[in-house]
């Protein structure tokens, strides 16, 4: 079985990736999100010219075809060749499960359930009074017993979105929702090791347990300051996707809790390397899927897998007022019920993609000659 074609269908925010095999089998993966159409582009020019004609019948040795390709690439080791390669790896799963008649779930090794979720809010536009407002409703409607809201600025320069909104945020939240849900922030790589601490602290004495990026990312000394002086889970790793950063990061405790992107690290195979890394060292995984598009049903499907999964899914809540681009690309769009979001049960990915959407998108191919 060899790869015959790769097609993309993408949009600035959202790039899919359709794969046929010389014998006909297909599967869809997709790019990652955010400037999809360039990622497709570097697809088709630095991926696809080695992934055409390859034979992908054993799933066991997609790791070495990926490295293949990586090392063929090797001037260009960085973020947009890893979410170029995401989309074939992605793909590539989807077509055996579909052959097997199996989802990516089982053929990891797992089952198709029903996983806890976290609500995750992008919003720093956005009043302490008002996330709480949402948050019980969503509570009330969804059984939510996990929330992740924001504080800090993304990238702030150790300054807040406006003076005193993470001062305030953290206790209105913890007050309006009480004592018995689960609350994590995210910092966005907002501050220095020290503001960081002292945020931190905050966050401790509202019983929050999860503290995301306190410090710029791409100073993982910062981040590793702050691990080492909070009890709280100090948690990261979204951004990166260099697997020896990432041995580093686990082999230092650089953070408590690794979070891994599938599509920013390039697909799952990449990213099993990762969740293995830190099983190893006794580190559980809660990967990113910040947005509702395809990689939120990757990372359900992987975390219904993975021996070392941490307690919740991410699960984003904003709504077609806020990311309308991650609507009406497939079906059927994930939704939470009692706290808990299925893993879906169909064949491969186990979704179906929406043709009215394919049509309005910018199409490439790639073909074997």
């Amino acid at each position: 079985m060899k790869i015959k074609r790769i097609e993309t269908f993408s949009t600035k925010d959202v790039g899919l990736v359709r794969l046929t095999s010389d014998d006909g089998a297909r599967g869809w993966g997709q790019v990652s999100t955010y400037h999809s159409d360039v990622s497709a582009l570097v697809l088709h020019r630095q991926v696809a010219v080695h992934a055409l004609g390859q034979d992908i019948s054993d799933l066991s040795k997609l790791g070495d075809l990926l490295d293949w390709i990586y090392e063929k690439e090797h001037k260009f080791p960085g973020s947009y060749m890893c979410r170029a390669l995401g989309g074939l790896d992605t793909a590539i799963w989807d077509m055996h499960g579909k052959l097997q008649g199996k989802t990516v779930c089982e053929l990891l090794g797992g089952t198709p359930r029903a996983l806890r979720v976290y609500a995750s809010s992008m919003r720093r536009d956005i009043t302490p009074e008002d996330e709480a407002d949402r948050f019980l409703r969503l509570r009330d409607t969804h059984g939510y017993d996990a929330f992740k809201f924001r504080v800090g600025a993304e990238c702030g320069r150790n300054q807040d979105e406006w003076p005193g909104r993470t001062q305030k945020i953290i206790p209105t939240i913890r007050k309006e929702l009480g004592d018995e849900v689960v609350l994590l922030v995210d910092a966005n790589s907002c501050y220095q090791p020290d503001t960081a601490i002292d945020v931190g602290r905050i966050l401790m004495d509202n019983g929050i347990c999860h503290y995301e990026e306190p410090c710029p990312y791409w100073k993982p000394n910062w981040t590793k300051r702050v691990t080492d002086a909070l009890p709280i889970d100090v948690t990261g790793g979204e951004q990166d996707n260099n697997l020896a950063l990432w041995r580093y990061m686990i082999d230092a405790r650089v953070v408590d809790v690794v979070q891994p992107d599938v599509c920013y690290m390039g697909g799952i195979e990449r990213t099993l390397r990762v969740v293995k890394m830190a099983g190893d060292a006794g580190l559980p995984c809660t990967p990113h899927a910040a947005n509702l598009s395809l990689v939120t049903i990757f990372t359900l499907h992987l975390m219904g897998a993975i021996q070392n999964a941490g307690p919740y899914v991410e699960f984003s809540i904003e709504q077609e007022d806020y990311y309308p681009w991650q609507y009406g690309v497939y079906s059927e769009l994930p939704i939470a019920r009692d706290g808990k979001v299925q893993i879906p049960e169909g064949p491969g990915w186990g979704i179906e993609i929406n043709p009215d959407w394919l049509e309005k998108a910018e199409y490439q191919t790639s073909e074997l000659a």
